[in-house]
């Protein structure tokens, strides 16, 4: 076989990179070589984009150590029986690519995966080599995100926390049976125990010794998982009560969305037709509004059609019509909680609400002047000078919301 060039590797596992959605920065360590020691930063502006809390976007390094894999998942293009072009990277050419990529300004990080060569040992030992080269020996500062391996022995990954800003552990499928059937060398409580021990070694990291001092940080940026939606059967409340699982049992910073898409000579089990990307996009809606709103999966799945999310209107929404004995909530006197179920108002519009009503009653220009959704949340509401009258009697409200229908291409 032909030796790839680094150009053509580098093609190979950007691309196959791109099925990864856990790749963000926000809840990185802030570091910075401003005082003229090391490489790299995370702040300031900035080949992946990822965004950080304040809307920052990132640029990272999105790749692949090796498209090469001894596993044979049914859902993956880089499973051990499919025809693709295989490439790998050494610790060495990454390392390499990081810090000649940040030299030329074009990312601030590395977002770092692989498939599985040899042994999840052998593959998560690279990936370690690999950030520790960064940090020690090119005293790296920027953003570092690993993808590891569950199987791989805890001390590798123990390590990896120690270098990187970021660990995450894929779920791969909302169900244990799931991932049995497409992915037989995978073991769902080992994914969960290696996630345990991630969640175990942040939370023994923050106390300090009897003398004061604090261990070195682990993963500063949490952990992340992702989770492949539309591959097995499982509806959206599946989906979203074993995301509700996972923030509650590991702490997780973010459950990542990714919708199936088929792969060639893929295996008769899985559908020939990827699900619609706004099924994805439903879902980070609802998971949203778990995570900021104080809704429960039982909640937003209660406003489903057969367990999944409605295609035409947004989580809220939905719930909001389903629930329609709620409204309209008066907004000089609901409680915050309250507030935040009100299609169209979002957590810093509630808040701006709750600051001004300390002072004064409010009004319908009030609410606009404070970035509101009015379109969707005036039959919902009452002020001073608004009351929806005819809105809340109307039988089909969410006809109004909905798009409207479009007329199909026959060819």
């Amino acid at each position: 076989m032909a030796k790839l060039t680094l150009d053509r590797k580098l093609a190979i596992l950007s691309d196959a990179a791109k099925y990864d959605a856990s790749c963000a920065s926000s809840g990185g360590q802030k570091r910075d070589s401003r005082d003229g020691k090391g490489l790299g930063s995370t702040t300031g502006s900035g080949i992946c984009h990822a965004y950080a809390p304040d809307g920052r976007c990132i640029s990272l390094l999105k790749i692949l150590m090796t498209n090469f894999c001894i596993y044979d998942c049914a859902y993956c293009i880089n499973r051990v029986s499919s025809n693709v072009e295989r490439a790998r990277f050494s610790p060495e050419e990454v390392v390499t690519l990081t810090t000649e990529f940040y030299r030329r300004n074009y990312i601030e990080g590395l977002f770092l995966s692989s498939g599985i060569i040899r042994s999840p040992d052998d593959t998560m030992g690279d990936m370690v080599r690999i950030a520790r080269m960064l940090r020690l020996d090119h005293h790296f500062r920027g953003y570092i995100h690993l993808k590891t391996i569950p199987d791989a022995n805890p001390a590798l990954i123990e390590e990896a926390g120690l270098y990187a800003d970021r660990l995450s552990i894929n779920v791969e499928l909302p169900t244990d049976n799931a991932v049995k059937s497409y992915a037989p060398e995978k073991d769902p409580d080992q994914i969960r125990r290696a996630m345990a021990d991630v969640r175990l070694a942040r939370e023994s990291r923050k106390e300090r010794s009897f003398s004061g001092k604090r261990p070195p940080r682990f993963a500063p940026a949490g952990q992340s998982t992702q989770m492949i939606v539309g591959a097995d059967g499982a509806n959206d409340a599946t989906i979203l009560k074993t995301s509700t699982r996972l923030y509650s049992s590991y702490k997780l910073k973010r459950v990542y969305y990714s919708a199936f898409s088929p792969i060639p000579d893929s295996s008769a089990a899985l559908p020939l037709i990827k699900p619609p990307l706004v099924r994805e996009h439903r879902l980070y809606q609802a998971d949203w509004l778990m995570r900021f709103y104080g809704f429960d999966a039982d909640e937003i799945a209660g406003a489903t059609r057969d367990g999944n999310l409605d295609l035409e209107v947004d989580p809220k929404l939905a719930w909001a019509l389903s629930n329609r004995h709620l409204f309209p909530l008066d907004v000089n006197r609901a409680e915050r909680e309250n507030l935040l179920r009100v299609p169209g108002l979002g957590t810093k519009t509630v808040a701006r609400i709750l600051t001004t009503r300390r002072h004064r009653s409010l009004r319908y220009d009030d609410l606009r002047r404070m970035g509101a959704n009015l379109k969707q949340a005036k039959p919902f509401i009452t002020l001073l000078d608004w009351r929806p009258r005819a809105l809340s009697d109307i039988a089909d409200l969410r006809a109004r919301f909905a798009p409207p229908p479009e007329q199909l291409q026959l060819i």
